[in-house]
């Protein structure tokens, strides 16, 4: 007899036979999708937009530059060809319309992502990613906004041909390098570093005569000090009480970064990275180093070395015994190693001291950036209305003297605040080297980043970040394209100043002109340490 199969049982309207563990919703190993996955997972998951829109920013940019940047005289690729027009008249009006959209979707792309950051759905790999997205343009393209690459060019190759670059101006060599160092520095002596002349020795004995090839060269060899700003940021972005998404974004993302600095070829990006190291260290008592690494960025720009006596003071802190005491067995090991290290970079460079009576040069600049130089500025403006045939650079001299008077004071009195060592030691010595970026004689947008680059990595609150924004954003466009200072132009300046106010604003407002009623603003919480080592 034949058994009859059991007929199935019966199931619940509207259930679905469940398919084998794995097979819904889960990539399977190996396949593209897996692969996309992980990479994103990898890449922080940037927001897409936003890492679009930036990167559009930049190529238009790099598309521009060529006709409205800071071109060589002679350009060997354009000059010859039948896209030379892009370099003159209207062509180069063009060119310079297609820099300042670029630059726009750009820091559009910047304050969108900082909401990202405020709201912290991005976090700090994230931001790492889109910046280095932005960049890659920044990387090939000829100096925006500034020629100081092409003076670096010439002062390299001054020591080549026999001359000391701390003596001579690009002018007593002559050449091809010297035809495109703007007509200001001609004739003056370079006030770098003997490590940065080094440097720049280097890269002409590469290059030789090709100016483009050159420009490249000395931007990749910089961007060196951005890399290891980035590499020592998360920790001492924990240690100082900030986050490390909001001091990316603010240090690394920020367009005075990508634009201005990487793509003005400032030498200040060593310094920026430099200085975060030398700070690290001291916070972890390796004090040696940190005051050898504090001395080779003092080797690229004296500025750097305000951070010196700071660094004496968390070295002494450690100690034992009394203020006095412990000040003198921290401060005479650090003036043995930096004399060392500079030292031995001076000897290197076989050109001695003579850069020091060159520091002096850029005071050649008058410009009202300056705190100093400004209240000189308007203060002669002033008299002007009372009196004829006044001296205005009289004024101005006064002002910086006691601009330079009320700098001492600010300075010794963060000195003493930092007695105490540790974190506030840094912080104090950033705010210092902020100080001494606007009440020096001379103030360049780029100046700045001697102090934010340690300032970005503390604690901000919304307001604060807001106010970071207006001010790169404003600094960004100070100056025009092609290098020229656009500081006295006023009509422009207000539109710059109404153009930061706006960023400034659209960072925790989606609509900041009031144009929809239907879209939230961003909250405005304050910025706290995560209290998790690696988020944000």
């Amino acid at each position: 007899m034949t058994t009859q199969p059991s007929p199935p049982l019966p199931r619940p309207a509207g259930t679905v036979p469940a398919a084998p563990a794995g097979d819904v919703g889960v990539p399977r190993a190996g396949t593209w999708s897996s692969r996309a996955a992980g990479l994103a997972d990898r890449l922080g998951r940037p927001p897409r937009g936003v890492l679009l829109l930036g990167l559009a920013g930049t190529v238009l940019m790099l598309v521009g530059a060529p006709g409205g940047g800071g071109i060589p005289v002679r350009d060997p690729v354009l000059g010859n060809s039948w896209l030379s027009f892009w370099r003159y008249g209207h062509g180069q009006m063009l060119a310079s319309v297609v820099i300042y959209t670029g630059l726009a979707l750009m820091v559009w792309a910047w304050v969108r992502l900082g909401r990202e950051v405020l709201a912290r759905r991005t976090g700090g790999r994230a931001v790492l990613t889109v910046s280095a997205v932005w960049v890659l343009p920044m990387l090939v393209t000829p100096p925006l906004f500034t020629r100081d690459p092409y003076s670096y060019l010439a002062q390299g190759a001054l020591p080549l041909a026999g001359y000391d670059p701390y003596v001579f101006g690009p002018d007593a060599m002559g050449g091809f390098l010297t035809d495109n160092v703007h007509f200001f520095w001609q004739d003056t002596p370079a006030p770098y570093g003997p490590l940065f002349i080094l440097l720049a020795q280097g890269v002409v004995l590469l290059t030789g005569n090709n100016v483009l090839l050159g420009v490249i060269l000395m931007r990749l060899s910089l961007v060196t000090g951005v890399l290891l700003m980035i590499a020592v940021l998360p920790a001492l972005t924990r240690r100082l009480g900030g986050r490390p998404a909001v001091a990316l974004w603010i240090a690394v993302a920020n367009p005075v970064m990508i634009v201005h600095m990487i793509g003005g070829v400032h030498n200040d990006l060593l310094v920026v990275g430099l200085l975060p190291l030398a700070a690290l260290l001291a916070l972890r008592d390796r004090f040696v180093a940190a005051v050898a690494v504090a001395s080779l960025a003092m080797a690229v720009k004296a500025s750097a070395g305000l951070i010196l006596p700071f660094l004496v003071l968390v070295w002494a802190a450690r100690l034992t015994g009394g203020f006095w005491s412990r000040l003198v067995r921290a401060g005479v090991p650090s003036v043995l190693v930096y004399l060392v290290v500079f030292g031995g970079c001076t000897w290197l460079s076989g050109f001695g001291l003579g850069w020091l009576p060159a520091l002096s040069a850029p005071s050649m600049i008058v410009n009202w950036l300056s705190w100093s130089t400004g209240a000189g500025q308007a203060a002669a403006a002033v008299a002007g209305m009372f009196a004829e045939d006044l001296n205005e650079q009289a004024f101005v001299e006064v002002a910086r003297a006691i601009g330079g008077g009320v700098l001492a004071l600010v300075i010794a009195a963060l000195w003493w605040r930092a007695r105490v060592g540790g974190a506030a030691a840094i912080s104090c010595a950033a705010v210092a080297m902020a100080f001494a970026a606007v009440l020096s004689p001379t103030t360049l947008p780029w100046y700045l980043s001697w102090g934010f680059c340690l300032l970005a990595m503390a604690a901000w609150s919304t307001r604060g970040l807001q106010w970071v924004v207006l001010g790169s954003v404003w600094l960004m466009i100070v100056y025009f394209p092609n290098g020229e200072t656009a500081l006295y132009a006023w009509p422009y300046l207000a539109l710059c100043a109404a153009v930061g106010v706006l960023a400034a604003l659209s960072l925790v407002r989606t609509d900041p002109l009031g144009l929809r009623r239907d879209r939230p603003d961003v909250p405005g919480a304050t910025l706290v340490p995560d209290g998790a080592a690696g988020r944000g």
